[in-house]
């Protein structure tokens, strides 16, 4: 009789790079006077907030501990925004075109822990969060599509 069980896999990777995501929200929200983007901003960093909460019994099922860590990736990203956008002429556009890679990156750590051969509980929260997930880039690809040039 096989008495194998499922180990919860990957969800560490998808808390960093929400983790990061929040910072990042955080930060670009200060470079903006526009009260709606910056409500969108906010938005975003409560949704990433929740989707950690949902997600932090899986990582301490996959480590033993809550997930505290960032995605360096998403931080260098950031840094990169930073200095993009002393150089640009819209660094507005910069800021949101960037976020929404974070977005994408979001999806892709989501699509790489369901892959993963998950207890059921656990799928059915990371597939909860990336309907939330899929929602939050949309919205962030509706923006960047409103600020291009």
């Amino acid at each position: 009789m096989n008495t194998q069980t499922q180990s919860v896999e990957k969800v560490s990777d998808v808390i960093q790079v929400m983790q990061a995501g929040i910072e990042f929200y955080d930060e670009a929200a200060k470079e903006f006077d526009n009260d709606s983007i910056k409500n969108t901003f906010q938005r975003m960093i409560v949704n990433k907030r929740a989707a950690i909460e949902s997600l932090q019994p899986l990582a301490i099922a996959e480590q033993g501990d809550k997930e505290t860590g960032t995605d360096w990736a998403v931080d260098a990203r950031k840094m990169y925004t930073k200095f993009a956008g002393m150089m640009s002429s819209d660094e507005r556009y910069t800021y949101v075109n960037q976020l929404e890679e974070v977005e994408d990156k979001v999806l892709e750590a989501l699509d790489d822990a369901i892959s993963a051969d998950q207890p059921e509980p656990a799928m059915a929260t990371l597939r909860t969060v990336k309907a939330r997930a899929q929602t939050m880039h949309d919205e962030m690809k509706a923006l960047q599509n409103a600020l291009e040039h």
